[in-house]
């Protein structure tokens, strides 16, 4: 079967000519003496045992020797496991092993391979030519087995488990930022509308595409530019990099037609909003409206400064690489179009970004001897509430005077530079937030499609990337994503997940002061602290400590540098 298709471009990056291969598996081998050895730079170094005394093991490798524990060293497989597109039939599948393996294939290009039911893919950061529509029909209605690996044997595996068994099927794509999640993720949705779309054309011309029609194989691929635009960002590591995680259901009906789809959506990062850390930027969405593509749109948005000068999106890098945010934005329009968004409905959405930038633009000054702020100047002031489509002075009131709830009347408090600034930041991150979340339900409305029935679906989760960070920000930040991305991945719902996340995180916060305490011998009443403020602030933070800068500042805002 695989001359039928070595003439594709895309071929020699799934599978090995037979002769190479063939070349590649007839080295010498000798089990008793070929191993692997530990390598503080490699992993791990093929090695050739010379001599054994007790524990201790003498390897040659390369052109020196060395003494190794013998427990330190891995048994090598037989060449004929050279490259192997399956890693559970190794005979032996040890860490040098499996490393090995997954490295030789990547050097070839191979960037798929299989262990047992899961599929490990490794990031090439350039584009292969094993996406197309012709690669695809080369996976439908095959066997894995009869296929090189690849994410679409995977999906047309799940796709044909849930005709043949009438049972529910599910994806799980995870791995860290710059792995290569979202491509995938991508990838999948598209197979999966191509593969819909094949049956309904499978039923004959009555059931054929008119040509200039919207469908909804075609609204499902669009989500991703409206998704993208909104919730993804650069990265240091990542130039388009999820800052959420979704859960997508694929519904299809009983003939395997796709009958409709829907998203879900957690974990969204909010605080990029108003803050990005070095080499990194904020949310595709308003660079790509600052774009000139709509020359006209950037004049009523009264984005008239250069970009470096809105606080809120200029924190760190302002371009990509290779990405031209003018196109991509046009692409975003287009895919709002595709997703029966109207022209009103685009206008405020970009409005509500632009009205973000200007927010983060606002001036405020300290009245003297007071403990009162007040605007400095109204210009940015009054473009953003006009974005927003409310009074001007309404606006700096809620900011400079809001109203709290004081027994059963309503009264103004005052507040200083510090609280303005904060109160900006929460509004800007919840306006945000409120912004995606009705985007998502947008779609989901699109994507629900009438008149025809689900009988199952397809499930797709795209877990959130999770980043190295530091020590501190380790024990804050990456515990909560992890049991996250866990609960998730084992059909917990939202709720459930959410509720978990906060009962982990407060116990933590807790243990926190009690060491803090513990370590400074520091009393409460000395600092005029509480356990319960102190797990409330950092509850507060949850999500948004995402740098060293930004949890230092907390740390200062809320004083508690004074218990150290």
């Amino acid at each position: 079967m695989t001359h039928r298709y070595q003439s594709d471009p895309g071929w020699i990056y799934l599978r090995l000519p037979s002769d190479v291969l063939l070349k590649e598996q007839s080295r010498p081998y000798d089990l008793k003496k070929n191993v692997w050895v530990p390598d503080p730079e490699e992993g791990y170094l093929e090695a050739e045992i010379t001599s054994t005394k007790g524990e201790q093991v003498t390897v040659k490798v390369g052109d020196s020797e060395r003494t190794v524990k013998k427990e330190m060293v891995q048994e090598m497989n037989p060449p004929k496991f050279e490259k192997t597109e399956d890693m559970s039939n190794l005979t032996f599948l040890n860490d040098a092993s499996v490393l090995y393996n997954l490295r030789a294939r990547y050097k070839a290009m191979l960037i798929y391979t299989y262990s047992g039911l899961f599929c490990v893919v490794i990031n090439p950061y350039k584009r292969l030519p094993i996406y197309t529509d012709t690669v695809a029909r080369m996976f439908m209605g095959k066997r894995r087995n009869e296929m090189p690996p690849h994410l679409f044997a995977v999906s047309d595996e799940a796709y044909r488990n849930m005709l043949q068994n009438r049972e529910n099927q599910s994806m799980l794509i995870t791995g860290e930022s710059g792995a290569g999640k979202t491509e995938n993720t991508k990838k999948v949705i598209a197979y999966f509308a191509s593969v819909g779309a094949s049956q309904l054309e499978a039923a004959g011309a009555e059931g054929a595409k008119p040509k200039n029609t919207v469908t909804l194989e075609d609204q499902i691929v669009q989500t991703n530019p409206v998704l993208e635009a909104f919730g993804n960002a650069k990265t240091v590591r990542n130039n388009n990099s999820s800052r959420f995680g979704k859960f997508i259901r694929i519904h299809f009906n009983r003939a395997g037609r796709v009958a409709s789809c829907d998203i879900e959506h957690y974990l969204l990062e909010k605080s990029r909003v108003i803050r990005q850390a070095p080499g990194e930027r904020c949310y595709h969405i308003f660079y790509q409206i600052f774009s000139d593509f709509k020359p006209e749109l950037k004049k009523k948005l009264k984005l008239t400064k250069p970009l470096k000068e809105y606080v809120f999106v200029a924190q760190a890098e302002l371009t990509i690489d290779g990405v031209d945010d003018k196109e991509e934005f046009k692409l975003t329009d287009e895919a709002f179009d595709v997703l029966n968004f109207n022209e009103q409905e685009k206008s405020d959405c970009y409005q509500m970004m632009s009205g973000i930038m200007h927010m983060g633009n606002m001036k405020f000054k300290q009245r003297p001897r007071e403990e009162q702020a007040e605007a400095d100047e109204t210009e940015e002031a009054a473009a953003a509430s006009d974005m927003f489509g409310v009074d001007t002075e309404m606006l700096l009131n809620a900011l400079v005077k809001p109203r709290v709830r004081v027994g059963n009347e309503w009264v103004s408090k005052g507040q200083n530079m510090e609280q303005v600034s904060w109160a900006i930041g929460a509004m800007a991150k919840a306006l945000y937030a409120r912004i995606f979340d009705w985007l998502v339900k947008k779609c989901n409305v699109t994507l629900d499609q009438k008149g025809l029935s689900r009988d199952s679906f397809i499930g797709v989760l795209d877990i959130a990337g999770f980043e190295i960070f530091d020590m501190l920000l380790n024990a804050l930040v990456k515990p909560r994503v992890r049991v996250g991305n866990e609960w998730v991945s084992k059909g917990q719902n939202m709720e459930q997940v959410s509720w978990a996340i906060g009962a982990m995180a407060k116990a933590l916060y807790a243990r926190i002061f009690d060491w803090l305490v513990k370590k400074c011998n520091v009393t409460l009443d000395q600092k005029g602290l509480s356990r319960d403020s102190f797990i409330g602030v950092l509850d507060i933070a949850g999500f948004e400590i995402f740098d060293l800068n930004s949890f230092e500042q907390l740390w200062i805002n809320f004083g508690w540098f004074t218990v150290l």
